[in-house]
């Protein structure tokens, strides 16, 4: 499950210049180039992107989350699991003040749900969490990959930490791990 799919505002626009800094270089190469996807791009594209999003003054905050301690119930409730999971990084960005309760804050989820009704329920999930607990003024969109070039972004470095996790293979972590905050599991 990728949950690194927030980005804080002020980040947004020197994160998308790193992805159509690379989307470029591919255009003059491949001619047609879509959305970056860090599972179907060659080792060069994921290194030159994911080095340029540390030249930049990115944080990133990760839940790691091992899907086969999840209480049973919760497997099966996917959208709530996500929503769950959703909320408490995002309780964990506010306890290191990375966001600022007073500031006006958007965060951009991927759309991974085509239902309206449970895009419609993780938003508002969030928004009553977010301002019962932080007080916080939050504007929630859900976007495609397409859409917003951020979250194209964060597909490389959720990919990048999940290739150390799963395949013990920590070459493409290791360039951004000097960004990396926070990393802690969830059911360890």
């Amino acid at each position: 499950m990728k949950l690194k799919r927030f980005i804080k505002d002020q980040y947004k626009a020197s994160v998308e210049k790193c992805v159509k800094k690379v989307n470029s270089g591919l255009r003059k190469r491949y001619k047609k180039v879509g959305v970056l996807h860090a599972y179907k791009e060659e080792p060069v594209i994921k290194k030159r992107l994911l080095s340029l999003l540390t030249e930049r003054d990115c944080k990133i905050m990760t839940i790691l989350l091992n899907k086969k301690k999840v209480y049973t119930k919760l497997q099966d409730e996917k959208p709530v699991l996500y929503n769950y999971v959703t909320n408490i990084l995002l309780d964990r960005i506010f306890a290191k003040k990375l966001l600022k309760p007073d500031n006006p804050v958007e965060i951009i989820a991927s759309r991974k749900e085509t239902s309206k009704f449970l895009n419609q329920n993780f938003k508002s999930y969030l928004q009553s969490q977010l301002a019962e607990n932080h007080k916080a003024n939050v504007t929630i969109s859900i976007k495609t990959p397409a859409e917003e070039k951020a979250l194209q972004a964060v597909d490389f470095v959720s990919w990048a930490i999940f290739r150390k996790y799963k395949y013990k293979d920590d070459t493409y972590y290791n360039i951004i791990s000097k960004n990396i905050l926070e990393e802690n599991p969830l059911f360890p």
